[in-house]
Parts: C-alpha cells; sequence; structure tokens
C-alpha cells in the first residue's frame, strides 16, 4: 500500500514536470490571461492530487488534460456571467442627479466670477464679457473696439488667469 502511495506521488511529480509547461500555454491559448492561466495550471496538478488512486502511467496524460478542458470550461463559464452580469447592471443603472442643487451651485460660481469681473480694470472687463458673455471672438472684439488683436488676446489672457486664480478660492 505504502509502495503504491508512493508511485502515484512520483506519478504526479513527473507529471508535473513534464506536462505542466504545455498545460499552461494550452489554458493560456484558450483564456488569453496568462495570471489566470498560471493559478489553473496550478489548480490542475492540485486536483491531479485529489484523484492519486485511480492514476496511471499509461492514462496521466489524458486525464490532465480533460482536467484541464474542464477548469478552462468552468474559467470561462464564469467569466462570460460576470460580464453579462456587469454590462446589465451598467446600462440598467438609473443615475440620479440633483438638478436644484447643481442650479444653486453654477449661479454661485456665476455670483463670484461676476464678483471678480468688477474689480478688473475697465478696458479688460469689458473684453472679457464681449468674449464670455456675448460670444464673440478675439477678432470681432478687436474690430469693435479698434485695438489690435494681439492686445484683445492679451487682455483675455490676464483676466482669465486672474478670474480662475480667484475662483480656485472660492471653491
Amino acid at each position: 500500500m505504502e509502495n503504491k502511495k508512493m508511485t502515484s506521488v512520483q506519478l504526479i511529480a513527473d507529471s508535473y514536470t513534464s506536462y505542466h509547461r504545455s498545460v499552461y500555454l494550452y489554458i493560456c491559448y484558450r483564456i488569453n490571461n496568462k495570471e489566470e492561466a498560471e493559478d489553473i495550471a496550478q489548480d490542475v496538478f492540485l486536483r491531479l492530487m485529489d484523484y492519486k488512486q485511480m492514476l496511471r502511467p499509461d492514462t496521466v496524460k489524458f486525464f490532465i488534460y480533460t482536467i484541464s478542458r474542464n477548469l478552462v470550461n468552468d474559467y470561462l463559464r464564469r467569466h462570460y456571467k460576470k460580464q453579462e452580469v456587469n454590462s446589465y447592471l451598467y446600462e440598467h443603472t438609473v443615475t440620479y442627479t440633483n438638478e436644484t442643487e447643481s442650479q444653486v451651485i453654477t449661479n454661485d460660481l456665476l455670483a463670484c466670477e461676476k464678483q471678480k469681473l468688477f474689480t478688473l480694470p475697465l478696458r479688460r472687463r469689458k473684453i472679457y464679457v464681449m468674449s464670455r458673455f456675448e460670444g464673440k471672438s478675439a477678432s470681432e472684439i478687436s474690430a469693435n473696439l479698434q485695438l489690435s488683436p494681439r492686445t484683445i488676446e492679451n487682455h483675455l489672457f490676464i483676466s482669465r488667469k486672474e478670474i480662475r486664480e480667484y475662483m480656485k478660492q472660492c471653491i
């Protein structure tokens, strides 16, 4: 009895050294995930140890690949089921927004922007208002105020920077 037990343990050890690499490559090819393939390949040989009473040298290779195939099928079944559940949850998740709260925050930020706007020099304020609130481009503002486009761009750059810094403090 002890000799039979030693023989099956030795058979499993020999099978591991002989077939581990090919089992790993087979599993990796089927599931396309190296880390998971390594885990499943280890599980194959752990399962093989559960069947040491039934092992014979002439059938162990086929037994290993049968275990591998079954573990891969189980893995893929779980993987696709998980993806199906996740996609269902993602598609059917209702997103709630508090529009009232968003509107209050927007109004507060707009009030802060306008408060800072009144601290800007008159020309810079006028250029900023024309750009931000009236939607005019730098060339339109330049034609309207009879200033060079470069001057308009400089004023916009400075005013945006100042207001951005102020808004960071408000938030």
